[in-house]
């Protein structure tokens, strides 16, 4: 958990008061603790002085801004028909194989987190993932538990 006063304070302060700032405001909070609590939330609401729905709302809109605790490192697995027909089961199965979890699931240690998102902008070198906000293409089981072990490494 977080200090949420001091941290929501310091990011209306960067952004602003306005409405147009609560998504800017909520990026930078999962940009530095990777996630949303709902004191956050709360806090966000009452700061810019709209409804705490409507942050949630948002919030829970995106699926890049995570209302739960994630790991260090968020893998996002692309799952659109294009990833699905490149592979993206092999891959997601090489990646759950590793780190002994499932789909939604955290490593014990707190260093990954598996999930699946829409697309992620990368249908032409697919299958496709995301580590945190690092594109990885045209994967390959061999090439993904690479990339993962280089993580693993950090």
């Amino acid at each position: 958990m977080y200090n949420t006063g001091n941290l929501v304070k310091e990011m209306v302060e960067r952004h602003g008061r306005n409405r147009d700032s609560l998504m800017p405001i909520l990026q930078d909070i999962v940009g530095r603790h990777n996630y949303l609590t709902d004191e956050a939330m709360v806090e966000v609401a009452k700061e810019l002085d709209i409804s705490a729905a409507e942050v949630y709302g948002t919030a829970s809109f995106y699926s890049f801004l995570d209302t739960e605790p994630r790991g260090r490192y968020v893998i996002r697995v692309c799952k659109t028909i294009t990833c699905s027909m490149k592979g993206k089961n092999d891959i997601l199965g090489a990646i759950e194989d590793l780190l002994k979890i499932k789909l939604g699931e955290t490593t014990l240690d707190n260093q990954f987190s598996l999930l699946e998102t829409n697309c992620i902008g990368w249908c032409h070198k697919a299958p496709a993932i995301l580590i945190n906000d690092m594109p990885y293409t045209e994967l390959t089981p061999e090439k993904v538990l690479d990339v993962i072990k280089g993580y693993m490494n950090k």
